[in-house]
C-alpha cells in the first residue's frame, strides 16, 4: 500500500508497508481485491496445514531441549509490534534487582552479518550491562555463553514460536489495540499461529492497555479466558511515555511535545499505536509516514522525512526508539544540522494488573 490521505486539518499520512497490509486489512476494496485475499486465503489454509505437520513432528519426534539454567519466554502469536523488547528488558531488570545474571536471547532477525539489529541496540539502551547472544539455535548459544561465564536466567525474545529450547515460563504478549492480526493466520492475516497455539502459554500480557476503553478491555480479557489454559493469569500493561532523546544527544520531559507541532515516521509493528501516543501526549501530528516492519533507512529516506517535516509546518520529527538506532548513524555524517529537532520518543512498559504475580513467578525461578 502506499495510501496518502488528507484531513481539513492538514494532517498528511503515508503508508509505504505495501499492498498486501491494505488487502489483508480490508483497506482495500473492489474485485481485484476480493480475488487477491481469496488466494491469500488458500494459501494460508497450507500454512496452516504445514504449522499442524510441524507441531505433529515436534510432538513425535523432537523433544524440547532443557537448559542448565531457568528460561523465560517473551512472544507473541502475530507478527509486528506487541511491545516484546520492553517487556524482555523490564524482566532484564527484574533479574538483576534480585542481585542475579540474566542472559538475553534473540534470532537477530534483519541484523546484518556480526552486528547487531535495532531490537539489540534498543535493549542495549534500555538495559545496559545485560548480554544480549543472537544466534538461530538459541540452545547451543546459551550453552556456550553458560560455559564461559555465571548465568542465573534466559530470556528468550521472540520465542513463543522457538520451541526447541524448553522454557520455564512462557509469556505471550497481545496488543490490545490490535489483538488478533485479523483473525487469520499469514499470508491472509498477521497471525503466526491459530489463536488455539494459545493454550501453551503461562500467562499473557495485554499490552497497550491504556489505548483502549475499559469495555474493549474486558471484552477482550473475556475472549481470551476461553482460549487458555485453566488458571493462566491476564496480566495488563501499558506503554508510558518516559521521555524524549534528541538527536544532539539532550533529553526533554514527555510534556516538551504537547501542543508542538511534529511529523513523526516509524517502521514498526504497530505505526498506529505509536501515533496515537503522540496524540495522547498532546503533540499535533502534522505528517506521518509508516515504513514497513524493520525497514532499513537510506541517508535519502531521512532527507526526505526531514524535508517533509519541514514543508508541514513541523518543528520537530520524532520516531520510535527502535527507528532512532537506524537514524543516529545517517544523522552523524550530515554535513550540516537539520533545520529542526530529531527525537526519539522513549516509552516504558509498566504492569498495571498482576505485576505481583510476574513477581512471584520470577522469584520461584530464582530460588
Amino acid at each position: 500500500m502506499n495510501a496518502k490521505t488528507s484531513t481539513p486539518s492538514g494532517f498528511t499520512a503515508h503508508d509505504r508497508r505495501g499492498s498486501w497490509f491494505a488487502v489483508i486489512s480490508g483497506e482495500r476494496r473492489g474485485a481485484v481485491a476480493g480475488l487477491a485475499r481469496g488466494a491469500l486465503a488458500i494459501l494460508a489454509g497450507l500454512y496452516r496445514a504445514g504449522l499442524a505437520i510441524h507441531d505433529v513432528g515436534l510432538r513425535l519426534f523432537r523433544s524440547a531441549q532443557r537448559a542448565a539454567v531457568p528460561v523465560i519466554s517473551v512472544g507473541n502469536l502475530t507478527v509486528g509490534g506487541t511491545g516484546k523488547t520492553p517487556m524482555v528488558a523490564y524482566l532484564a531488570r527484574l533479574v538483576t534487582e534480585r542481585g542475579k545474571r540474566p542472559v538475553i536471547l534473540s534470532r537477530g532477525y534483519g541484523a546484518a552479518p556480526g552486528k547487531p539489529n535495532e531490537e539489540a541496540l534498543e535493549l542495549e539502551r534500555l538495559c545496559p550491562g545485560v548480554p544480549h547472544v543472537q544466534r538461530s539455535d538459541r540452545f547451543r548459544a546459551l550453552e556456550e555463553f553458560a560455559a564461559q561465564g555465571p548465568c542465573d536466567l534466559a530470556i528468550l525474545d521472540d520465542g513463543f514460536q522457538h520451541r526447541r529450547l524448553a522454557r520455564d515460563l512462557d509469556i505471550v504478549l497481545i496488543d490490545a489495540t490490535q489483538p488478533f492480526g485479523f483473525g487469520r493466520v499469514l499470508p491472509r492475516g498477521l497471525l503466526r499461529e491459530p489463536l488455539s497455539a494459545l493454550h501453551r502459554a503461562d500467562l499473557v500480557i495485554l499490552t497497550r492497555a491504556d489505548l483502549v476503553t475499559a469495555d474493549a478491555l474486558a471484552n477482550l480479557k473475556k475472549e481470551l479466558a476461553a482460549r487458555l489454559r485453566p488458571g493462566a493469569p491476564i496480566l495488563v500493561a501499558a506503554h508510558r511515555p518516559a521521555g524524549m532523546a534528541l538527536a544532539d544527544g539532550s533529553r526533554r520531559e514527555v510534556a516538551w511535545l504537547r501542543d508542538r507541532a511534529v511529523a513523526a515516521a516509524c517502521g514498526i509493528g504497530n505505526p498506529d499505536a505509536f501515533r496515537r501516543t503522540l496524540e495522547q501526549v498532546g503533540a499535533r501530528v502534522q505528517r506521518f509516514e509508516v515504513f514497513p516492519d524493520h525497514y532499513a533507512y537510506s541517508a535519502p529516506d531521512l532527507d526526505r522525512l526531514i524535508q517533509g517535516a519541514e514543508a508541514a509546518g513541523a518543528k520537530t520529527l520524532v520516531t520510535t526508539g527502535k527507528d532512532f538506532v537506524k537514524w543516529r548513524p545517517l544523522l552523524a555524517v550530515q554535513t550540516a544540522p537539520p533545520a529542526i529537532d530529531i527525537a526519539a520518543l522513549t516509552v516504558e512498559l509498566r504492569l498495571i494488573e498482576g505485576e505481583q504475580d510476574l513477581r512471584n513467578r520470577l522469584t520461584t525461578l530464582l530460588h
